[in-house]
């Protein structure tokens, strides 16, 4: 099956839509082979506020219908606990808020981005998909993340080379109690560090520590601008650290 036939066979669909890579090139290529999609958004303290605004941005040059849900994740039970499968808790809360709000508007079918080069192995999130009969398109068709990054390409899409990222939750060690408040602190220090130009990072919670991943690329500017990076964050952290490890590739980190 490809998706010009899933979207033939299912032309009225919803789609729990992120702003990033894989769910803007489902929407667009929902809206391309002709099916009524609609997409809605999420906003709650795991996302930042960029990926909103990149939302906003792509269903507005799509031309797409968005709704935008506010909720209070941190109230769900276990998510602020962070335990090992917070993901199964948070992805059952959101999805399960999307799908019900989809519903009132005449959607009976719920889409995700996951693409084939998911791995659903061990991965709580994708259990919560399963059982809530949330549908893959992307992963049914095979279409891989590389795939799906030379399409938005091909189609002119502006996330084509968007750099993946998980949520703010998962910079924050399992077991560690998450509250809105450190949430604010890492999305600070994500933010200056994007304002500097780095891209593709990550900044971790060590304690009362930040532990800063930079691609192997990036690593020399970070150690130039050290002083200008520990000025940016030292307001939010006792101990700026770095990963001399670096960070890997977006196939085997989050």
């Amino acid at each position: 099956m490809d998706l010009q036939t899933f979207f033939k066979e299912n032309p009225v669909v919803a789609l729990g839509f992120s702003g990033g890579v894989d769910s803007s090139y489902l929407l667009y290529a929902g809206m391309h082979y002709g099916a009524k999609i609609k997409a809605y958004y999420v906003k709650a303290a795991f996302q930042p506020q960029f990926e909103l605004e990149d939302a906003l941005r792509m269903a507005s040059i799509l031309g797409a219908d968005m709704t935008v849900i506010e909720t209070d994740v941190l109230s769900v039970p276990h998510v602020a606990e962070n335990p090992s499968n917070r993901c199964y808790y948070c992805k059952t809360a959101i999805f399960s808020l999307i799908k019900e709000t989809a519903i009132k508007d005449g959607y009976t079918i719920l889409l995700d981005g996951t693409n084939a080069s998911d791995n659903s192995g061990d991965r709580p999130g994708m259990r919560a998909l399963e059982e809530l009969s949330i549908r893959s398109p992307l992963k049914d068709c095979g279409i891989t993340k590389s795939d799906v990054r030379r399409l938005s390409k091909e189609a002119g899409l502006f996330t084509w080379d968007k750099p993946a990222y998980a949520c703010l939750a998962t910079r924050i060690p399992t077991g560690t109690t998450i509250t809105a408040e450190v949430l604010g602190r890492i999305e600070r220090a994500e933010n200056a560090l994007f304002a500097m130009g780095f891209t593709d990072f990550r900044v971790r919670l060590t304690g009362s520590a930040a532990k800063l991943q930079f691609p192997e690329s990036q690593m020399p500017e970070a150690l130039k601008r050290r002083e200008e990076i520990i000025i940016q964050l030292q307001a939010d952290f006792d101990s700026i650290l770095l990963d001399l490890a670096g960070r890997k590739t977006e196939e085997t980190l989050i």
